[in-house]
């Protein structure tokens, strides 16, 4: 079972997938046409009025018309009939009895579909290399794509452009290919996925989009798939080399090109669905070329923050939460220096609420948070003065403070956090630390405060002036910090409590296999109730009976149960932790071992 540290370090969850925002096109709407008042398009808003007799003029509905008309919609003849003759309706008719017997003889998709689909891509594909490479010295092949440069289309067209538009046609049709996920390892058995892969390097860069953009609605999330029907396309296009062609795609596209922009779009998108299996996200990590490339993107100037910067960021933060190499190589490029940089305009300011800039500043303290764990991270992090950038939001920032709360909780956690945390006491940092501490805050910021003011008391130097200072916050105006902490301590322990009583009675219904099955779910409800601030606040308790004795007294009277409840959540908390785990905190298992003692 993963230790509740192990749960409460990881950083928040990455934003939901998102959809590829399409502007409308300025030019239909300025062709659009224009109907003014008097009902005249074109007339710019002036009546054309004729002079007539006004003895001609009849008011009143119109008589119905001479010829017969078929009262088809109009069952009360109100409108004088339906409106359509009899040929009419007879035509009307038959295009519907048409489209009845098209509708009943509809194509079935399956397995020899796929076939039939298979050899007709693979044909298409081999028809226009082949004619790209008879003309490859046709010059105007280097101007036309399909989508762009329609008038040198018109007035030279290469010779391979029909095979390329019939390349384009068939490559949307695999789309229809996301509805019937049953029929993906056909697909890839018969070599379709390698043979979608390998258009990334197609000369036209539009094929290659379009490619993508297939790649992406194939792997998408809202798929519905089974993770064997998935695996096995995605690892035929991975052995196609996917990772690398993609790479290659978003280095030559040109983001000032719509088409193009969008063809970046797809790319990050692709990131993000084969990110969903961990072991290629840590693939993903792993090779130098993205990691660079992400950071340059996000950190390119931009009036706005647009959607791809801000997706950037977040294929970013995923990318470093699942892959520990990916973390190392963001943190040897400098990448927390640079997010510290791009966060340093939001200390003071808040992004727009509700817009790309409010998500893109979310993931840059996504990125940051999770290169934080490492001790290399932690080095840089202090290095690039992070501490003292947090130290400003919390006392200045609004949107900025509780991201800067989490931020500083991974940065002084850990057994490798000693100088971080004298760093935050030589800036001046206890007194808005405190002062955050003794106002009523969210769930969260209360569990991020918790945990740093404990891992000051685990990592500061034992008699070193920071580790006084501290200690004397917690004593000055007659220790009411302390009765502030035993004041959170009863509202988390009540809340746990409840949860508890509801757990034993649920247990006492069951048999013990099936409450093995429920442990981990009555785990996660005690943890919603609050058990993890309740045992990081029991171990700043015990940390201040252990270390002054006056702090001790005001601890047992203010509590009025004595410590044997907080020795019962330290001992709990023991428990818990995994021994036979590799990564086990074997220094915090002596702490806590050593602090119950004093609790006696």
């Amino acid at each position: 079972m993963a230790s509740i540290d192990d749960l409460f370090k990881k950083p928040y969850a990455p934003s939901n997938k998102r959809k590829l925002e399409i502007s409308q096109d300025p030019n239909a709407v300025y062709k659009a046409a224009k109907t003014y008042a008097n009902g005249d398009v074109k007339g710019n808003g002036i009546a054309a009025v004729e002079d007539a007799d006004e003895d001609d003029i009849e008011a009143g509905p119109a008589l119905p018309p001479d010829e017969e008309e078929v009262n088809i919609d109009d069952e009360e003849g109100r409108f004088f009939g339906g409106g359509i003759t009899n040929d009419t309706a007879d035509v009307l008719n038959f295009i519907d009895e048409r489209d009845k017997g098209n509708d009943a003889k509809a194509e079935k998709i399956d397995a020899a579909w796929v076939r039939k689909l298979a050899v007709n891509f693979e044909r298409k594909i081999s028809k226009n290399g082949e004619l790209r490479a008879k003309f490859e010295d046709d010059p105007q092949k280097y101007v036309c794509r399909i989508r762009t440069c329609w008038m040198a289309r018109l007035i030279h067209p290469p010779r391979f452009m029909g095979s390329e538009a019939d390349l384009d046609a068939d490559i949307k049709a695999l789309s229809i290919l996301s509805d019937h996920p049953e029929l993906y390892g056909e697909f890839a058995k018969l070599g379709c996925g390698a043979s979608l892969v390998s258009l990334l390097s197609h000369e036209n860069t539009d094929i290659a989009i379009d490619a993508i953009e297939i790649i992406n609605e194939l792997t998408d999330e809202d798929v519905e798939a089974e993770q064997d029907q998935w695996d096995i396309l995605v690892n035929a296009m991975l052995e196609a080399d996917l990772l690398s062609l993609l790479h290659d795609n978003i280095a030559r596209l040109d983001e000032e090109n719509e088409s193009d922009r969008a063809g970046v779009y797809h790319v990050l998108s692709v990131l993000e669905n084969l990110s969903s299996r961990s072991t290629i996200a840590m693939t993903i990590g792993t090779d130098t070329s993205f990691i660079p490339w992400l950071l340059q993107r996000v950190r390119k100037k931009e009036p706005t923050i647009t959607q791809n910067k801000q997706y950037t960021a977040e294929i970013l933060g995923i990318i470093l939460q699942s892959s520990p190499a990916g973390r190392l190589r963001f943190i040897e490029l400098d990448g927390i220096d640079i997010c510290l940089q791009l966060l340093s305009f939001y200390r003071k300011r808040d992004p727009v609420k509700g817009t790309e800039e409010e998500e893109y500043v979310e993931n840059l303290f996504d990125c940051l948070t999770c290169c934080l764990d490492e001790a290399d991270g932690k080095a840089k992090f202090l290095e690039a003065e992070g501490v003292e950038l947090c130290l400003i939001m919390l006392r200045e920032g609004k949107m900025s403070k509780p991201r800067a709360l989490r931020v500083l909780d991974h940065a002084l956690g850990g057994p490798e956090s000693a100088a971080c945390c004298s760093k935050l006491v030589e800036a001046a940092g206890l007194k808005p630390l405190f002062g955050a501490f003794m106002k009523m805050q969210d769930k969260r910021s209360t569990e991020h405060i918790l945990g740093i003011i404990s891992s000051m008391l685990r990592s500061l130097p034992a008699d070193s002036a920071e580790r006084i200072r501290l200690l004397a916050k917690f004593v000055e105006k007659n220790f009411e910090k302390i009765g502030t902490a035993v004041k959170i301590r009863r509202e988390y322990a009540s809340k746990v409590a409840a949860v508890d009583r509801e757990i034993s009675a649920e247990r006492s219904k069951l048999p013990a296999e099936e409450q093995e099955e429920k442990a981990d779910e009555w785990l996660s409800r005690r943890l919603d109730a609050g058990l993890y601030s309740l045992q990081t606040v029991d171990v700043v308790l015990a940390w201040l009976v252990a270390e002054d004795e006056g702090a001790g007294e005001r601890v047992k009277a203010l509590l009025g149960e004595g410590l044997e409840v907080i020795r019962g959540t330290l001992e709990e908390q023991l428990n818990s932790m995994d021994t036979a785990a590799e990564d086990r905190d074997v220094v915090f298992q002596d702490i806590l071992t050593t602090l119950m003692e004093h609790l006696r």
